[in-house]
Formats: C-alpha cells, structure tokens, sequence
C-alpha cells in the first residue's frame, strides 16, 4: 500500500500534500493509501475534512490510531 508519512509538516502543509497526493493516486478508481498522521487529532480532523469534501472513503484502523487509510 502506497503510503504519505505528514511528520515534520505543518498541518496546512500536510493536508495540501495529501490532497495532492490522494487526487493523483485516485485516478485508479481502486486505489488506497495510508496517510501517517501520528497521533494528532486536530490533524486528523482537517484531513477529514478534506476527505469528506472529495467523497473519499476513509477509516482509522484500531491497531494503529496514528494513521489514515483512504480509498474511493
């Protein structure tokens, strides 16, 4: 699974990478990824955000709360 690991950015930052990052990825309609967030909820929640806003299917694995999986 391809994977965009957002330590060290700001959140702005992560969440405009990812964008770009998920947007290029979806262009196979069966893509997923991992977004690795740590364990920042108000990350997580922008990137929510933004998922919601493209219709992307997301979820954050019980096993490890420190990333997001997205595919379509």
């Amino acid at each position: 699974m391809k994977e965009l690991d957002l330590h060290g950015l700001t959140h702005a930052d992560a969440v405009s990478q990812s964008e770009d990052y998920i947007l290029r990825l979806s262009v196979d309609e069966l893509f997923e990824c991992r977004l690795i967030t740590g364990n920042s909820l108000k990350l997580q929640t922008k990137l929510i955000v933004m998922l919601k806003k493209h219709d992307f299917k997301w979820y954050i694995p019980t096993w490890n709360t420190g990333e997001i999986i997205v595919s379509y």
